[in-house]
């Protein structure tokens, strides 16, 4: 009995002193205690994240991601955060928040329940929908018409999931061309590699405005997928809520308006879902 006693008593020493160990593993002590914040950014998908002309991260999550960083500073009572931006790919964004080469992944990433499972994700910070872009003229006029297309899809991405799923339940008969990103695709379609180029809608317009050297396109009415976009972490209650105080409270307030604009404002206003969706996530504090 003594000898289980002093067994039992060791065990709980070690749990004690193993606690505070892990609970300084936690993202917003690990922050604090380095003074930096690592953020992933794509470099190819615009609006939402991309890199300028000036060479620096630009778009839509990298601005909330911005926003985020300077409260983070604040709330850690930091005099300065080193914010450190580094390059992700579809296929690389989880597993640089595994291996903590980032903390938060500022792009336009689908909130999955399957993605759900082994990360973390902010309140929705955006709502689109998978389409497919076609050279002007080239648009079919029904599903059925898209039968034996060569689509360029960016491997990783929910899309391409969806497509394949659609392929499978012979809902779609379509060829899959899977390409690295959206210039690839993008460049599939113009030199003909590819018949259509399939990614979330707002994803094909703005590409098609910026990289189509002033070629024309058609965007397919079909929309054939729901993309809940959230910022990805590893899971972290804390961090998490964090990141939420912040984008609620750019909800709340209205201050996402000026944002939206910057980087929608020639696809007009937003649309009954997206102001619904910032109505539903700006949480009172």
């Amino acid at each position: 009995m003594i000898k289980r006693t002093l067994l039992l008593g060791g065990l709980a020493a070690s749990l004690a002193i193993a606690m505070p160990a892990m609970a300084s593993e936690s993202a917003l002590a690990r922050i604090k205690q380095s003074g930096t914040l690592k953020l992933g950014y794509r470099e190819n998908s615009m609006p939402f994240s991309f890199v300028g002309d000036d060479k620096q991260p630009r778009g839509y999550s990298v601005d909330l991601c911005r926003i985020v960083a300077e409260d983070l500073g604040k709330q850690l009572e930091l005099p300065k955060l080193d914010v450190r931006w580094v390059p992700v790919t579809a296929q690389s964004r989880f597993e640089a928040l595994k291996s903590g080469a980032i903390d938060l992944e500022c792009g336009n990433t689908t909130q999955t329940l399957s993605r759900r499972a082994d990360f973390d994700f902010s309140l929705m910070t955006f709502i689109d929908g998978a389409g497919l872009l076609f050279r002007d003229g080239e648009a079919p006029s029904s599903p059925e018409a898209t039968k034996g297309q060569r689509v360029a899809v960016v491997a990783g991405t929910t899309t391409e999931k969806t497509l394949e799923d659609l392929i499978k339940a012979g809902k779609l008969d379509v060829h899959l061309l899977k390409v690295a990103d959206h210039d690839a695709a993008m460049q599939a379609l113009k030199d003909k590699t590819a018949t259509a180029y399939a990614a979330d809608r707002t994803v094909l317009i703005t590409t098609a405005l910026v990289r189509g050297q002033g070629q024309a396109f058609a965007l397919a009415t079909l929309q054939f997928s729901y993309e809940p976009y959230g910022l990805a972490m590893r899971r972290d209650a804390d961090f998490r809520l964090a990141v939420d105080r912040t984008l609620a409270r750019l909800y709340r307030s209205g201050e996402i308006s000026p944002i939206l604009g910057r980087w929608f404002g020639q696809l007009g206003k937003p649309n009954d879902a997206l102001q619904a969706m910032f109505l539903l996530n700006g949480l009172p504090e």
